[in-house]
């Protein structure tokens, strides 16, 4: 048996990795499924008017995806989305309970009944607004506002997570629509 001197041995570990034929270990350079969304607020004040007529929720390979259609306007964009330690109740400040480990609110400037009473959007029960069961990141979905011209929708999600709002038109079906698209990361 041959033995090689730790010295020799170090020296030519060290020679290799200069040369670039052997690297140290090191992080991923690549964020997760090329996701560079981030956790912080975010915001859109554009189009006006519409109404939220429906709220689903699906499943993609590298996020959770909540979408959100408003009828009534081919340019709504006005939103707000950003995580928050407590949820609580529009109007009445009240505390809500949600499952997961962060919250994310999204507040709509679209209210869920029209001027002359008509009610666009009434689900069955406001805690359970869309069945997130098995979901990788969703937890829990909740209606948690609905006053003055604006509808607040909660996320109870796994963990603080990247995530992306976007509002895009166009809902099959009708001329007059558009999908405000939450999309929650699986992992950073």
């Amino acid at each position: 048996m041959i033995r090689i001197p730790v010295r020799l041995l170090v020296l030519t570990v060290a020679l290799l990795a200069t040369l670039g034929v052997v690297s140290p270990a090191s992080a991923a350079t690549s964020p997760y499924c090329g996701i560079t969304w981030g956790s912080l607020d975010k915001d859109s004040a554009t189009g006006s008017g519409g109404y939220v007529d429906d709220v689903r929720a699906g499943q993609h390979t590298c996020y959770d995806r909540l979408v959100v259609d408003v009828h009534g306007s081919r340019t709504y964009g006005t939103w707000h989305a950003g995580y928050v330690d407590q949820v609580s109740a529009d109007p009445s400040g009240l505390p809500v309970s949600l499952r997961g480990g962060a919250f994310l609110q999204l507040t709509l400037r679209a209210p869920t009944v029209t001027p002359n009473g008509t009610v666009t959007y009434a689900p069955a029960d406001d805690r359970e607004l869309v069945d997130v069961t098995g979901f990788r990141t969703f937890r829990q979905v909740a209606l948690t506002g609905q006053f003055e011209g604006v509808t607040t929708i909660a996320l109870g999600v796994r963990a603080r997570l990247p995530f992306h709002v976007s509002a895009v038109t166009g809902i099959p079906g009708t001329a007059n629509g558009t999908r405000v698209v939450l999309d929650v990361a699986h992992s950073w």
